[in-house]
């Protein structure tokens, strides 16, 4: 029998953690931000990527059943040719440092990480009802994350450099791009996405999405603002031009991403390397089945010479060690980096399967996870964006045997 959604919903109400609705929100959730009908229609149908060449139309509902199932995929509904115009150059091979060099700037900087300030935004980010991409809640809470990354410039007294503004969606929920100019328009990448959702019911249902991916967001937030306290970053004395991104939609299948790197395609942009922090904070499972608290490093489907280099900044600037993990295709929006020709990596805050299991629901909240797990991936993320900002690659790639201890 297939269940309607009104009947879905009387069956699954009595027996989800919801949280508390106000009487302000009578609605639950607004799908219509600014009066525009986001919502599909019960034909609508959208293409899918569920494996490289894998593809098939779905409705929205089958594309929530194959989520609940823990299918991962691409909506390549809007960019079906993603790639295409880099498929040459993303056969290069990526070259990256031997090992990290810049210890005596970087290890001053992580010294100033807070986990006060994490929580602090986190607490707040996980106030809004849901951050699904097609709701209100999700517009309102894009909103805020922009003023929070521009009220960060402000007290870094870099506004005259360093500038943050929305990659406008057709959705409502708009992603954020934060650029701090180096000497080159070579970019360096560090992602997390700013959208949640309940899959149970993602019009309906409470999602504070704590840590999928709030704390990612919260984490990359925080190296964010510790790399601007560094004079020669804000200076623009750094080789490469630096990127903060939060993602928009990256649950609906990874669409704020995607068209972000379908622009970069486009306008020819260089990217070096990008980096994903998604979930960040939840080690209970680990602890539990007795294995060591680590920074999972996801290893396939990803760029392998960016991954070893990440690997190297784990075991220089971060207190536990590293696990290898897999998590499997277009698992999170990495992939639409690799998929546009450019190098990605994606780290989690453990092996895969001891990962949170309360995600996708109303119980992803805050009292799971720990902000000491979180402040290791904020030290990672920093040191990360640091020494690749600081890398000649021009001249790392006319040399095959090139170490930062040859200069």
């Amino acid at each position: 029998m297939k269940l309607t959604n009104a009947s879905l919903l009387a069956v699954l109400l009595p027996a989800v953690s919801a949280r508390f609705i106000e009487s302000s929100e009578s609605d639950h959730v607004l799908l219509f931000p600014d009066g525009r009908p986001d919502a599909p229609t019960d034909t609508e149908k959208y293409h899918i990527e569920l494996s490289p060449g894998e593809t098939r139309w779905v409705t929205e509902d089958e594309k929530w059943e194959l989520r609940r199932n823990g299918q991962r995929f691409f909506d390549i509904t809007d960019h079906p040719d993603l790639g295409t115009l880099r498929a040459s150059s993303a056969s290069k091979t990526s070259v990256f440092p031997k090992k990290p060099k810049f210890q005596d700037e970087v290890n001053p900087l992580l010294a100033n990480l807070s986990k006060t300030e994490m929580k602090d935004h986190l607490t707040t980010f996980t106030s809004f009802h849901t951050r699904y991409y097609k709701s209100d809640y999700g517009k309102q809470s894009s909103e805020w994350l922009l003023s929070q990354v521009q009220d960060t410039i402000k007290n870094a007294g870099a506004e005259d450099r360093v500038s943050a503004k929305h990659f406008v969606h057709p959705w409502g929920q708009n992603s954020i791009i934060a650029t701090i100019p180096g000497k080159t328009n070579s970019t360096i990448v560090i992602g997390a996405h700013q959208d949640s959702i309940n899959l149970w019911l993602p019009s309906v249902l409470s999602a504070p999405g704590a840590d999928d991916d709030g704390s990612g967001t919260v984490t990359i937030l925080e190296a964010f603002r510790v790399l601007l306290l560094s004079e020669d970053i804000v200076k623009g004395n750094q080789e490469n031009t630096i990127e903060f991104h939060w993602y928009s939609a990256e649950e609906g299948g990874l669409l704020g991403s995607q068209a972000i790197f379908s622009s970069y395609e486009k306008e020819g942009r260089d990217v070096k390397a990008m980096l994903q922090q998604d979930m960040t904070g939840f080690v209970t499972r680990t602890i539990k089945a007795g294995k060591v608290e680590s920074v999972g490093v996801i290893v396939d489907f990803v760029d392998p010479n960016l991954t070893d280099f990440i690997k190297k900044v784990v075991v220089e600037y971060c207190d536990i060690p590293f696990v290898e993990t897999k998590c499997g295709y277009a698992c999170s929006d990495h992939a639409s980096a690799s998929k546009a020709g450019y190098p990605s990596a994606f780290v989690i805050e453990a092996a895969f399967e001891y990962s949170d299991n309360h995600i996708h629901t109303s119980d992803d909240l805050i009292e799971y996870l720990s902000f000491d797990h979180m402040l290791q991936h904020a030290r990672l993320t920093l040191a990360f964006g640091y020494e690749l900002a600081f890398t000649d690659f021009a001249k790392l790639e006319k040399k095959d045997d090139y170490s930062f201890g040859d200069l």
